[in-house]
């Protein structure tokens, strides 16, 4: 039944930038719609180009990071709102067009993400054996088109990267199979592949000191606790001077961060001390080097394989200013994983702010704009999350944003509240015919909900709590009842 009184909102994209919109766009309508004159009635209907919501929380996190289970129970307590209509398995561009859903929508909402990998520029960056994170982090989270092997064979690997996704990456290449299994929903693939893992010897490079790290405290703490590993740390970088300290001290994230580390230091020394032992003690097979100060310049190889890493020491300033010292030290290691950074997607129709990678919107604000240099707003289109900021903050700064765009997308709408309704196919079951005409089956909150109870009970022969599905056409097949 046509509803001429609901205001039709799409959003591009069910990760948690798209799903806290959503939810934040029906509370603050509810809070505000009256008082706006826009009333208090709206659909939102949630595209998702893959077969399963909730985007980063499932294929971008390491699947030991024990806070994920939560996030995606909230992400789907959000979704099981009568007023949110889920469409997985329908990608913008190809079964839906900009043009499609202006017609049907008053406002769309792009939360796109980020899946690609800056690339890394350095020489030797194309030898076999270099690897950006992004395809590491799909193949051990069972992203539905990643690859379903992995090449696990180098003795000595390095990781490159100051962030949470290099420590991701850096903690799984240390990880024993068995452990994480027990503790997380990796499918079969991902253990048989850690179970051969042949990794003894790990080295993180980070370019810049131990106060300019940007890794979470959460991140340290699971780092200091693997099985079978042993931490390595240089004494030297942490010889932090006056003005450096005070400087950490006057942000409480960072503060915490350097005690953590602080004390990582102790417990690396307390590991040597022991005999070369792990947290609990335990002889330790495999050594996990933390190199602070060290900027990698070049990828060394041989045959066109690596076989090496060419590393720079550095020095950084309190305020963060890194400078090179021209003092050289070569690893031998046999693959290289760069962790600097996501490049978000770009969308079709959608101008590309490469600089800023994000798409183009005026002053960061999320209204998309006819391209980055021209600041002109094109009406009734919206970016959230990494797709309107870029590829840096953690949860926090996703609901932020979802708050701020939510903001600007009721502004807009009052302004012109007396029609503030525009577009002009009003039938909601429209978006539903048009698919069906193109051939396109959406997998719905239902669905997700059949696919979900499949790997509870898959996890509970195993005594786990979820096991992943990873197939594509598997997980249509659950989704629909077939």
């Amino acid at each position: 039944m046509t509803n001429d009184s609901e205001l039709r909102i799409a959003v591009i994209g069910a990760g948690p930038a798209g799903v806290y919109s959503s939810d934040i766009f029906l509370r603050q309508l509810a809070k505000l719609g009256d008082e706006l004159g826009l009333g208090t009635d709206a659909r939102i209907d949630l595209f998702e180009k893959l077969p399963v919501p909730f985007g980063l929380v499932r294929y971008g996190v390491a699947p030991d990071h024990p806070s994920i289970k939560f996030i995606a129970s909230a992400l789907e307590k959000t979704l099981d709102n009568p007023n949110i209509h889920l469409y997985c398995d329908v990608e913008f561009g190809k079964d839906v067009t900009l043009d499609d859903l202006l017609e049907r929508y008053d406002a769309v909402l792009f939360a796109t993400g980020a899946i690609k990998d800056k690339p890394l520029n350095l020489p030797g960056a194309d030898y076999d054996g270099v690897y950006g994170a992004a395809k590491f982090v799909e193949w051990y989270d069972g992203y539905p088109t990643g690859v379903r092997e992995w090449p696990l064979q180098a003795e000595e690997v390095a990781v490159i990267g100051g962030g949470n996704v290099a420590m991701d990456v850096a903690r799984e290449l240390m990880r024993n199979a068995d452990d994480l299994r027990a503790r997380t929903d990796i499918p079969d693939n991902v253990y048989e592949g850690i179970l051969r893992n042949k990794a003894k010897t790990l080295h993180l490079f980070i370019r810049r000191g131990v106060a300019q790290a940007k890794f979470s405290v959460q991140e340290l703490r699971e780092m200091e606790k693997l099985p079978g590993v042993q931490l390595i740390i240089d004494e030297d970088d942490f010889e932090l001077d006056d003005d450096t300290i005070e400087e950490a001290g006057k942000d409480k994230l960072t503060r915490q961060m350097v005690e953590e580390l602080f004390a990582i230091r102790e417990m690396a020394e307390d590991m040597e001390d022991d005999g070369d032992v792990d947290f609990e003690g335990n002889p330790a097979d495999r050594k996990y080097y933390i190199h602070f100060n060290s900027a990698p310049t070049e990828i060394l190889g041989e045959d066109g394989k690596v076989c090496g890493i060419r590393v720079e020491r550095t020095e950084t300033s309190a305020d963060g200013r890194m400078t090179r010292t021209g003092e050289f030290t070569d690893y031998p290691v046999q693959a290289v994983y760069h962790a600097i950074g996501y490049k978000p997607e770009s969308v079709p129709g959608i101008a590309y702010d490469e600089q800023g990678a994000h798409l183009a919107n005026a002053n960061g604000d999320g209204r998309i704009t006819v391209d980055a240099v021209n600041g002109e707003v094109r009406d009734r289109l919206y970016a959230t999350g990494w797709a309107k900021r870029g590829p840096v903050g953690l949860i926090g700064s996703t609901k932020s944003d979802a708050l701020m765009i939510v903001t600007a997308m009721l502004e807009d709408l009052a302004k012109n509240k007396e029609n503030a309704r525009l577009a002009p196919d009003r039938d909601p079951e429209s978006i539903d015919r048009l698919l069906a005409e193109r051939g396109v089956n959406p997998i719905d909150f239902a669905g997700w909900k059949r696919v979900d109870a499949f790997e509870r009970a898959e996890g509970a022969k195993e005594g786990r709590e979820h096991k992943k599905v990873i197939d594509p056409d598997e997980f249509r097949r659950l989704a629909h009842g077939e």
